[in-house]
């Protein structure tokens, strides 16, 4: 089970993505996050590639009155796939793939010129990747 910096680290992960598609931070953002995920091997990381511009796609393919429900869906998806990687990983790879995605993040606020994601936990308890119980999470995508 994931710690809850290492599932907020996902979530923010997942909305730089969604935040970054279609601006000057895309290329930087997809190329790290497909890296990560990509594990060094080729095949992998161009199937993330793959993934990433089909995120795009959907986003750009939105209309204005679906844009926010498609951001909110393609920001679940890949907070989840970069949960599972995360839970997947030996204690020593995660906090090394952890320090990639936080370079990732902040790399895309910085291109995207000051776009930040937020996410507040309180009163929240994590199993297996969800967040349960009876507190509130604010996801914030500026």
């Amino acid at each position: 089970m994931l710690v809850e910096a290492l599932l907020a680290l996902a979530a923010a992960g997942g909305g730089a993505i969604v935040q970054a598609a279609g601006t000057d931070a895309w290329n930087g953002v997809r190329s790290g996050i497909a890296r990560a995920l990509g594990r060094g091997e080729e095949a992998w990381e161009q199937r993330e590639l793959e993934r990433l511009d089909q995120t795009q796609a959907a986003l750009d393919a939105a209309t204005e009155g679906e844009l926010e429900r498609v951001q909110t869906a393609q920001a679940a998806v890949w907070q989840n796939r970069l949960e599972m990687l995360l839970e997947e990983l030996p204690e020593a790879q995660r906090l090394q793939v952890a320090a990639e995605l936080r370079a990732v993040i902040e790399q895309g606020s910085v291109d995207g010129k000051g776009q930040s994601v937020h996410n507040d936990f309180s009163g929240s308890t994590f199993e297996k990747s969800a967040v349960q119980g009876s507190g509130t999470q604010n996801n914030t995508f500026n």
